[in-house]
């Protein structure tokens, strides 16, 4: 029995996105952002969105086309202080700005993705961080309640991917990426290779295909992608 070949247009894979949809965006700065992805979302053009990526992006690129979209209502992120235009639009409250340490933010994803509703951490006791955070008592510690963080959709970047969805992530790109298309409902990966069934060394996935909903290639990455070079 062939395996399902997962393979999609650009249009076809963004244009499940509706409006108040919870997107995760994989990368770190430039390596790993699905900036095809991001584009055709800002063309597909859905209003009130929930973003979740670990930055902001750099004004002018990736995330920062989708707020100056104006698509986005709710950005969960660790910083925004590159992207001048985020800082902006939280200080005239146009967005709303959750801000996650860095490490949670990941173990929050990482969490959903196993199944589980949440974990117990002491980062953040005493700051802004912890404010309206549940706390429990363990061992005569006081520790917060971190919940699990999920989302309808995963858009992700990989090097290499086969027809089925398994995915390979190149150096940096291995970042947020594989704990995102854990966590949400339906994964869409943009790949600047796609290969038949087979072609890629089992040891060298990343992420498996079951975790993988669609897939578009990209062939020649655009200027935007220019930092990275391999």
């Amino acid at each position: 029995m062939p395996l399902l070949d997962k393979s999609t247009s650009l249009t076809e894979a963004i244009a499940q996105i509706r409006d108040g949809a919870r997107i995760m965006i994989g990368g770190f700065g430039v390596p790993g952002t699905p900036f095809t992805l991001i584009e055709e979302l800002v063309r597909h053009g859905p209003k009130g969105l929930t973003i979740i990526k670990n930055d902001a992006n750099e004004p002018g690129m990736g995330v920062d086309w989708l707020l100056s979209a104006g698509m986005v209502r709710r950005l969960i992120t660790s910083h925004v202080g590159l992207n001048a235009n985020a800082v902006r639009m939280m200080n005239a409250g146009e967005i709303e700005v959750e801000f996650v340490a860095q490490g949670i933010l990941a173990e929050r994803i990482r969490t959903a993705g196993a199944g589980l509703k949440g974990f117990v951490s002491d980062i953040g006791i005493g700051t802004l961080l912890a404010e309206g955070k549940q706390r429990v008592e363990m061992d005569g510690e006081t520790y917060l309640i971190e919940p699990a963080l999920e989302a309808d959709f995963a858009l992700v970047h990989a090097a290499r991917a086969d027809t089925f969805g398994n995915l390979v992530y190149e150096a940096t790109a291995r970042n947020f990426n594989p704990l995102m298309a854990m966590a949400a409902n339906c994964t869409i990966a943009e790949a600047e290779r796609i290969v038949p069934v087979g072609g890629l060394t089992p040891d060298a996935v990343h992420t498996p295909a079951p975790f993988v909903d669609h897939l578009v290639e990209l062939g020649q990455l655009t200027e935007v992608y220019g930092v990275v070079k391999r």
